[in-house]
């Protein structure tokens, strides 16, 4: 079939499908398996809205509302942005752009909106206590429209509190000093094996104390959590094997207690779990969202092998100890023995959570610096994913645009999916579980510095490695040219083309993009007396072009070092430097030229995915399929979840 993997395109995003191949082929227990898991996936979907920002759920459900009820002209100019703005809120999980964090607004009047909510069956809304329909208007369009109100999700500028600065639903009535204060009492610095401290929880002042509400059953988030148990539970009937069995089982455990030993104790179990063909995420897992970097986002992928692609994983964690002996860094600051390195290549079959509608094209876990040491890492790159942001961006005038030779384009058409893909495998798997801490480092040292500088010691690794002919004699890379274009790629994208989501006067503000700045103009500056990247402008328009990829893979390798140096060490003031001075600022001239040209190719630069659909067949009341079909209507699809899924409180 031709399979359509673009959908629709509004503000500055786009909307796809992706297929999941091989899911037919699976037996009846392994669709029933995803099915349940996916059905778990889905259920915490409020929870991401409601820690993301605390008046998420009233905005989007009010928003909801007025679609669903309101009586006027539902063809005009006005209506039609209402209805933009809707998707924008659906797609960010919230008010504030999923990626630079920053408050956007519809482009509609507040007397509009009063308008569309007057003429939208008012009296069905959620009004507090004695509150009057007015005083409903009047409170929902202040939190939408005013932007001094909740300007930003999550800020990073270390000049101010991050927490009072920051909108996100993390803390309540605490400052920054406060909370470091509260978690720091809590470590012991004598544990071996410490537990998350506040993953899993709300650190909010009550009678003038600081108390965590936790998320479990009978706690925060409760009836979501109880649906998403509720799943996991039929997903456990029918395991693949006793490990999965007790993943799942030691999943439930903790929603039920909350217990951060018993989240560990899941980790380790789903560490050891390698045998199993389908895998899931499920939990509060990666802390991007707080500005702390100490409390985690709710998170779901529901995935399996893909068999076919899953070599070049395999082949890459097979001889994880040889890249971790050669690795550029120090000898104290590498593992001496590399444990539990497993890496697969995956099909996802459902995003949720902080995974929907954008998701990560690769993941590695747990986190734990400790159960990375002793038991090892689970790393997987999303395929079906990253192909289908491949087939979209096929003949968008990207690359004529940007890269500075026709052969750069070419080699770029040639390679570059591979290239990606293969960076993607040696991030995740060989990146993030590489090196160790020193004994006395705490994990926490780095900060709000932590997000950056962890993602930049994995590109560098990758970055370093995928120009190395090891690659080539494992069989996972077919010439060194696939290096070359990534390397050209990941420099142009650092220096020039990720410019394209930065509006102009802003600083960079998501910790992936300020890591692949920071790595681009380092590399940049500290190569500039032999002329290793080149900055040059053609007939207006500014390029990079790398001169000498070997020098431009040692200094991958001096920074690599370096990076490693401060996170083992835990040097704060040298990782806030590095980040500071080439992670954050950006050239305006550049950044405004790069957005005009950007701007005329009519490209969003940002895209996220609609989920396939699980459909259970029943035959006299007996299960005998699962049937897989794909939505191609992002609306109707967030609208089933927003009637189906909804479990949170939005008062």
């Amino acid at each position: 079939m031709n399979f359509n993997f673009f959908i629709e395109q509004f503000a500055d995003l786009k909307i796809m499908r992706y297929q999941v191949p091989g899911f037919e082929k699976l037996s009846l227990k392994q669709k029933e398996l995803i099915y349940y898991l996916s059905e778990a996936a889905i259920c915490g979907r409020d929870i991401i809205f409601d820690q993301n920002y605390k008046h998420n759920l009233l905005v989007r459900k009010t928003l909801e509302h007025i679609y669903k009820k309101y009586s006027g002209d539902r063809e005009c100019d006005d209506f039609q942005k209402f209805v933009v703005y809707l998707k924008r809120v659906w797609f960010s999980n919230g008010i504030h752009h999923h990626y630079s964090m920053d408050k956007f607004f519809p482009e509609i009047s507040e007397d509009y909106f009063a308008e569309l909510l007057s003429n939208s069956q008012p009296d069905n809304l959620s009004l507090i206590g004695n509150e009057t329909i007015e005083q409903f208007i009047e409170r929902v369009s202040d939190i939408i429209f005013n932007p001094d109100i909740a300007p930003k999700r999550v800020s990073l500028d270390s000049t101010g509190d991050l927490i009072l600065n920051s909108a996100c639903n993390y803390y309540e009535g605490v400052s920054q000093k406060e909370a470091e204060e509260f978690y720091e009492k809590m470590k012991d610095e004598n544990d071996p094996n410490p537990v998350s401290y506040g993953l899993n929880s709300r650190l909010v002042r009550v009678g003038g104390e600081l108390k965590e509400e936790v998320c479990k059953i009978g706690g925060r988030y409760s009836e979501a959590i109880e649906n998403i148990v509720r799943w996991l539970e039929k997903a456990i009937q029918v395991a693949e094997n006793d490990n999965q069995k007790t993943v799942i089982e030691k999943l439930v455990e903790y929603y039920k207690t909350g217990d951060l030993k018993t989240f560990d104790e899941y980790s380790i179990a789903w560490l050891k779990d390698t045998d199993s063909l389908i895998d899931f995420t499920n939990g509060f897992i990666e802390v991007y969202g707080d500005p702390l970097g100490i409390k985690a986002s709710w998170e779901a992928v529901v995935n399996f092998k893909d068999m076919e692609a899953n070599h070049r994983a395999e082949a890459i964690s097979r001889n994880a100890q040889w890249f971790e002996d050669n690795s550029p860094v120090e000898p104290q600051f590498k593992k001496k023995k590399v444990k539990g390195v497993t890496a697969k290549v995956i099909t996802a079959a459902i995003l949720g959570g902080d995974c929907y509608p954008s998701t990560p094209i690769g993941i590695n876990l747990p986190n734990a610096d400790w159960i990375r040491a002793e038991y090892g890492s689970k790393s997987v790159t999303i395929e079906n994913i990253t192909y289908s942001y491949h087939q979209v961006s096929q003949g968008s005038g990207f690359l004529e645009e940007f890269c500075n030779s026709q052969e750069e384009i070419e080699l770029s058409r040639k390679f570059g999916f591979i290239g990606s893909n293969l960076h993607t495998d040696l991030h995740e798997c060989l990146g993030h579980g590489s090196g160790q801490l020193l004994p006395g480092t705490s994990p926490d040292s780095l900060k709000n510095y932590a997000s950056t500088l962890e993602e930049a010691r994995a590109d560098l690794f990758a970055l370093y490695y995928i120009m190395d002919k090891k690659l080539i004699e494992i069989g996972v890379m077919p010439e060194m040219d696939v290096a070359k274009v990534e390397y050209s790629g990941y420099i142009r994208g650092g220096l020039i083309t990720q410019l394209t989501r930065i509006e102009p006067g802003k600083d960079i503000e998501e910790s992936h993009m300020r890591n692949r700045q920071l790595i681009a103009k380092w590399c940049y500056e500290k190569g500039k007396a032999e002329n290793v990247i080149e900055m040059f402008k053609q007939e207006g328009k500014s390029y990079c072009k790398v001169n000498d990829y070997g020098k431009l893979r040692s200094l991958f390798a001096e920074l690599l070092a370096e990076v490693q140096r401060i996170k083992s060490e835990g040097d704060f003031k040298a990782g806030k430097n590095l980040v500071e001075k080439y992670g954050v600022k950006v050239d305006l001239n550049l950044n405004n030229e790069v957005k005009d040209r950007f701007d005329k190719l009519g490209i969003a630069p940002y895209g996220g995915f609609i989920n396939p659909v699980y459909t259970p067949v029943k035959e006299n009341g007996r299960l005998v399929d699962i049937k897989i079909s794909y939505s191609d209507d992002y609306l109707r699809q967030m609208m089933h979840y927003s009637e189906k899924y909804s479990f949170c409180d939005h008062s």
